[in-house]
């Protein structure tokens, strides 16, 4: 028989987490089936993924109810009928955090998505939701934006997994990569062990293309469409070798220190004229995370070609790097935007969510 094709990526060192979750998808064995089938390591979510989850399905209803009887406001609501989604896919992976020796099984709960330029406040929730879910293997999940840096370094600090999300830009991800090292210091210098802190960098892809494609076309770089995300991840990955590695990181490895992978997000193609595929296949690596919605996962067992790619062509990735800059095209820029755009992105099914709460208290 056939070796499953997304199994085979694990086989470069890649872990496939999925990039959905959805409380009938935990209920009747289908992500049970992923994990079995296709050897997903963990699950992502996100506001827009619980709006989905919650305002297509009457399986929360009967929560909404009963969470309604205090004073609780709708966002209070939203992470009592998430934190409970996100326990049981934590006690579904548990076996498999385990037998990993706790690298992967991880299952992601995002802070509110109002709170993406709220440095304190994103900490503070942080803590709670942490507290709350009471799972080894959550992550919560930080923005990195410029606010949020220092609530991954201080939430780190308190032993806390991070998956940080949002990022689109090289210096910013360093910027994040450094905030993790910081926080694991300040746990050691607390007195505290730091071998059970896993981390992840969630850098979003697609969503660059999507952008700078139809500059690149007015620039007469055409040639470069649907390059420029993939050559940033990397060109990140080669961030990542840097940082954890040298005098520094040294002292923390030998303390039993986890280097916070990389993570691909934003991994389906958005331009029809790309194989459904080309994100997954051209960033397999060791040592790092891609996180994949369903469809893409469907595909990818169809007609996915697992290789080793993810350090193939750096000098090309380079190149093409340079010429985007050569052209006028500010990548910072962009990169900002998309960071501004991506807040937004989430903040709208955010509000359309606590609506349809709000919407289903009197059912």
């Amino acid at each position: 028989m056939e070796t499953n094709k997304v199994k085979q990526i694990h086989s470069f060192g890649q872990s496939i987490w999925l990039d959905f979750i959805d409380r009938a998808f935990i209920g009747d064995g289908r992500l049970k089936a992923l994990i079995d089938d296709d050897g997903v390591r963990g699950v992502t979510s996100n506001p827009a993924i619980f709006e989905k989850a919650i305002s297509s399905s009457d399986m929360y209803d009967g929560d909404i109810a009963e969470l309604s009887k205090g004073n609780k406001t709708n966002e209070e609501i939203f992470f009592g009928l998430a934190i409970k989604d996100i326990q049981d896919a934590c006690d579904l992976f548990k076996p498999l955090y385990n037998e990993s020796n706790k690298g992967d099984g991880y299952v992601s709960l995002e802070v509110s998505p109002f709170l993406a330029l709220k440095g304190e406040e994103t900490y503070q929730q942080a803590i709670q939701l942490w507290k709350e879910v009471d799972r080894e293997n959550v992550m919560i999940k930080i923005p990195g934006t410029q606010p949020g840096l220092d609530a991954i370094r201080r939430a780190t600090a308190q032993g806390v997994n991070i998956n940080v999300t949002l990022l689109f830009g090289l210096q910013r991800y360093e910027d994040v990569a450094l905030a993790y090292i910081a926080g694991l210091e300040d746990h050691l210098a607390a007195g505290h062990e730091i071998s059970h802190i896993h981390s992840v960098a969630s850098f979003f892809l697609s969503r660059i293309d999507v952008l700078i494609d139809p500059i690149l076309d007015e620039k007469g770089l055409a040639d470069l469409k649907g390059e420029v995300a993939i050559a940033s991840a990397k060109k990140a990955y080669e961030i990542y070798k840097r940082v954890f590695s040298g005098e520094r990181w040294e002292k923390l490895a030998a303390k039993g220190a986890n280097p916070q992978r990389l993570l691909w997000a934003s991994t389906s193609s958005k331009n029809p004229a790309f194989k459904d595929t080309k994100y997954v296949e051209a960033l397999i690596g060791p040592d790092t995370v891609d996180t994949v919605p369903l469809e893409t996962i469907v595909a990818f067992r169809d007609h996915g070609v697992a290789a080793n790619t993810l350090e193939q062509g750096l000098d090309k990735a380079t190149e093409a790097l340079a010429r985007v800059k050569a052209a006028g095209i500010d990548i910072d820029k962009l990169t900002q935007q998309l960071e501004d755009e991506g807040i937004e992105k989430f903040n709208q099914p955010f509000e359309k969510l606590l609506a349809s709460i709000e919407a289903n208290k009197g059912k």
